[in-house]
Protein backbone atom coordinates (compact mmCIF):
# COMPACT_ATOMS: atom_id res chain seq x y z
CA UNK A 1 0.00 0.00 0.00
CA UNK A 2 1.33 3.48 -0.38
CA UNK A 3 1.54 5.66 2.26
CA UNK A 4 -0.96 8.61 2.11
CA UNK A 5 0.08 11.65 1.62
CA UNK A 6 0.59 14.47 4.06
CA UNK A 7 -1.85 16.76 4.50
CA UNK A 8 -0.27 20.00 4.20
CA UNK A 9 0.04 22.29 7.52
CA UNK A 10 -2.38 25.22 7.15
CA UNK A 11 -0.48 28.01 8.24
CA UNK A 12 -0.21 29.89 11.15
CA UNK A 13 -3.33 32.79 11.09
CA UNK A 14 -1.89 36.79 10.55
CA UNK A 15 -2.38 38.38 13.72
CA UNK A 16 -4.05 41.93 12.72
CA UNK A 17 -3.25 44.83 15.06
CA UNK A 18 -4.67 48.46 15.53
CA UNK A 19 -3.36 51.74 16.48
CA UNK A 20 -5.33 51.35 20.27
CA UNK A 21 -3.33 47.62 20.80
CA UNK A 22 -0.33 49.38 20.14
CA UNK A 23 -1.03 52.37 22.52
CA UNK A 24 -2.79 50.10 25.12
CA UNK A 25 0.68 47.74 25.25
CA UNK A 26 2.58 50.73 26.01
CA UNK A 27 -0.10 51.89 28.61
CA UNK A 28 0.56 48.39 30.08
CA UNK A 29 4.43 48.23 30.03
CA UNK A 30 4.73 51.83 30.92
CA UNK A 31 2.65 51.07 34.26
CA UNK A 32 4.30 47.83 35.15
CA UNK A 33 7.58 48.43 33.66
CA UNK A 34 8.77 52.19 33.30
CA UNK A 35 8.91 54.21 30.67
CA UNK A 36 12.68 52.96 29.30
CA UNK A 37 10.84 49.74 28.41
CA UNK A 38 8.25 51.42 26.24
CA UNK A 39 10.01 50.40 23.21
CA UNK A 40 8.58 48.98 19.55
CA UNK A 41 10.22 45.71 19.65
CA UNK A 42 9.48 45.01 23.29
CA UNK A 43 5.66 46.09 22.25
CA UNK A 44 6.07 43.90 19.26
CA UNK A 45 6.85 41.11 21.53
CA UNK A 46 4.02 41.52 23.74
CA UNK A 47 1.77 42.05 20.80
CA UNK A 48 3.42 39.22 19.03
CA UNK A 49 3.59 40.68 15.89
CA UNK A 50 6.29 41.97 13.82
CA UNK A 51 7.99 45.41 14.69
CA UNK A 52 7.39 46.60 11.62
CA UNK A 53 4.23 46.69 12.08
CA UNK A 54 4.14 49.47 14.53
CA UNK A 55 4.93 52.12 11.56
CA UNK A 56 1.89 51.40 10.09
CA UNK A 57 0.31 53.56 13.18
CA UNK A 58 3.19 55.54 14.69
CA UNK A 59 5.80 57.93 12.77
CA UNK A 60 8.22 56.73 15.21
CA UNK A 61 8.62 55.70 19.22
CA UNK A 62 8.62 59.64 19.98
CA UNK A 63 5.36 59.54 18.01
CA UNK A 64 4.21 56.93 20.47
CA UNK A 65 5.36 58.35 23.34
CA UNK A 66 3.36 62.03 23.12
CA UNK A 67 0.19 59.83 22.54
CA UNK A 68 1.15 58.35 25.84
CA UNK A 69 0.69 61.96 26.98
CA UNK A 70 -1.90 62.34 25.34
CA UNK A 71 -3.87 59.50 26.75
CA UNK A 72 -2.68 60.50 29.88
CA UNK A 73 -4.29 63.81 29.62
CA UNK A 74 -7.67 62.98 28.23
CA UNK A 75 -8.53 60.42 30.95
CA UNK A 76 -6.91 61.45 34.17
CA UNK A 77 -7.24 65.35 33.84
CA UNK A 78 -10.35 65.30 32.08
CA UNK A 79 -11.71 63.24 34.30
CA UNK A 80 -11.10 65.65 37.06
CA UNK A 81 -12.20 68.58 34.99
CA UNK A 82 -15.78 66.82 34.01
CA UNK A 83 -16.82 66.56 37.02
CA UNK A 84 -15.46 69.25 38.85
CA UNK A 85 -17.59 71.36 36.00
CA UNK A 86 -20.94 69.88 36.40
CA UNK A 87 -23.61 71.49 37.29
CA UNK A 88 -24.87 70.62 41.22
CA UNK A 89 -27.19 72.35 43.82
CA UNK A 90 -24.04 72.36 46.54
CA UNK A 91 -20.58 72.00 46.99
CA UNK A 92 -20.65 68.75 48.73
CA UNK A 93 -22.40 67.31 46.28
CA UNK A 94 -20.09 68.69 43.70
CA UNK A 95 -16.85 67.26 45.54
CA UNK A 96 -18.75 63.80 46.03
CA UNK A 97 -18.82 63.82 42.38
CA UNK A 98 -15.01 64.69 42.25
CA UNK A 99 -14.70 61.34 44.95
CA UNK A 100 -16.16 59.70 41.77
CA UNK A 101 -12.83 60.11 40.34
CA UNK A 102 -10.63 58.52 43.41
CA UNK A 103 -12.70 55.55 44.16
CA UNK A 104 -13.40 54.16 40.22
CA UNK A 105 -9.98 53.41 38.01
CA UNK A 106 -12.13 53.22 34.97
CA UNK A 107 -12.60 57.82 35.81
CA UNK A 108 -8.81 58.10 36.91
CA UNK A 109 -5.59 55.77 36.52
CA UNK A 110 -3.77 56.42 39.66
CA UNK A 111 -1.26 53.99 38.94
CA UNK A 112 -0.93 56.13 35.28
CA UNK A 113 -0.52 58.79 36.94
CA UNK A 114 2.56 57.74 38.81
CA UNK A 115 3.61 56.53 36.01
CA UNK A 116 3.47 59.81 34.41
CA UNK A 117 5.35 61.39 37.30
CA UNK A 118 7.97 58.79 37.04
CA UNK A 119 8.88 59.44 33.51
CA UNK A 120 9.21 63.41 34.56
CA UNK A 121 11.85 62.64 36.85
CA UNK A 122 13.94 62.09 33.54
CA UNK A 123 12.60 64.03 30.89
CA UNK A 124 12.07 67.80 31.71
CA UNK A 125 9.45 68.16 28.96
CA UNK A 126 7.60 65.94 30.56
CA UNK A 127 7.85 67.47 33.79
CA UNK A 128 6.30 70.48 32.14
CA UNK A 129 3.71 68.33 31.00
CA UNK A 130 2.61 67.03 34.93
CA UNK A 131 2.79 70.80 35.96
CA UNK A 132 0.47 72.11 33.28
CA UNK A 133 -1.80 69.39 34.27
CA UNK A 134 -2.02 69.95 37.86
CA UNK A 135 -2.48 73.40 37.19
CA UNK A 136 -5.31 72.31 34.68
CA UNK A 137 -6.91 70.09 37.44
CA UNK A 138 -6.40 72.67 40.48
CA UNK A 139 -7.81 75.61 38.41
CA UNK A 140 -11.04 73.48 37.70
CA UNK A 141 -11.68 72.15 41.73
CA UNK A 142 -10.61 76.52 42.34
CA UNK A 143 -13.41 77.26 39.77
CA UNK A 144 -15.97 74.37 41.36
CA UNK A 145 -15.94 76.32 44.82
CA UNK A 146 -16.01 79.63 43.39
CA UNK A 147 -19.49 78.88 41.61
CA UNK A 148 -20.59 77.80 45.30
CA UNK A 149 -19.95 81.20 46.60
CA UNK A 150 -16.15 80.92 48.01
CA UNK A 151 -14.22 83.55 47.86
CA UNK A 152 -11.61 83.24 45.50
CA UNK A 153 -8.14 82.84 46.99
CA UNK A 154 -10.30 80.47 49.92
CA UNK A 155 -11.47 78.33 46.85
CA UNK A 156 -7.90 78.06 44.99
CA UNK A 157 -6.68 76.98 48.41
CA UNK A 158 -9.41 74.58 49.59
CA UNK A 159 -8.53 73.18 45.80
CA UNK A 160 -5.35 72.54 46.40
CA UNK A 161 -6.30 70.79 49.67
CA UNK A 162 -8.32 68.35 48.12
CA UNK A 163 -6.05 68.01 44.78
CA UNK A 164 -2.73 67.27 46.64
CA UNK A 165 -4.63 65.07 49.76
CA UNK A 166 -5.76 62.62 46.86
CA UNK A 167 -2.30 62.83 45.10
CA UNK A 168 -0.46 61.95 48.59
CA UNK A 169 -2.56 59.32 49.23
CA UNK A 170 -2.31 57.68 46.34
CA UNK A 171 1.79 57.97 46.84
CA UNK A 172 1.88 56.99 50.88
CA UNK A 173 -1.77 54.79 51.49
CA UNK A 174 -2.30 51.12 50.93
CA UNK A 175 -5.37 50.88 48.36
CA UNK A 176 -8.16 50.68 51.07
CA UNK A 177 -11.11 49.09 50.41
CA UNK A 178 -14.48 50.65 49.08
CA UNK A 179 -16.27 49.34 52.16
CA UNK A 180 -13.22 51.16 54.27
CA UNK A 181 -13.21 54.41 52.39
CA UNK A 182 -16.64 54.83 52.35
CA UNK A 183 -17.00 55.31 55.97
CA UNK A 184 -14.51 58.23 55.97
CA UNK A 185 -16.53 60.17 53.07
CA UNK A 186 -18.79 62.19 54.72
CA UNK A 187 -15.78 63.60 57.38
CA UNK A 188 -13.42 64.17 54.24
CA UNK A 189 -16.17 66.36 52.36
CA UNK A 190 -16.52 68.43 56.14
CA UNK A 191 -12.53 69.06 55.85
CA UNK A 192 -12.75 70.03 52.80
CA UNK A 193 -15.59 72.11 52.32
CA UNK A 194 -17.03 73.06 55.64
CA UNK A 195 -20.12 71.58 55.44
CA UNK A 196 -21.86 67.89 55.76
CA UNK A 197 -23.55 66.00 52.81
CA UNK A 198 -27.30 65.55 52.56
CA UNK A 199 -29.15 62.16 53.10
CA UNK A 200 -29.72 61.73 49.73
CA UNK A 201 -26.65 63.08 48.07
CA UNK A 202 -24.60 60.53 50.27
CA UNK A 203 -27.45 58.02 49.25
CA UNK A 204 -26.14 58.98 45.63
CA UNK A 205 -22.16 58.66 46.19
CA UNK A 206 -23.44 55.03 48.00
CA UNK A 207 -25.24 53.71 44.96
CA UNK A 208 -22.35 54.87 42.83
CA UNK A 209 -19.94 52.59 45.22
CA UNK A 210 -22.47 49.70 45.04
CA UNK A 211 -22.11 49.68 41.27
CA UNK A 212 -18.47 49.25 41.62
CA UNK A 213 -18.70 46.13 43.75
CA UNK A 214 -20.79 44.32 41.45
Amino acid sequence: MSASPTSPQKPEPVRRTNRDDWLNAALEILIDEGIEQVKVLRLAEKLGVARSSFYWFFESRGALLQALLESWTTKNTGAITRRANLVTETITEAVLHVFECWVDDRNFDARLDFAIREWARREPDIRTAIEQADTTRIKALSDMFVRHGYPEQQAFIRARILYFTQIGYYALVDYESLTDRAQFVDDYILGFTGKTPTAAERARFNDSLQGLKK
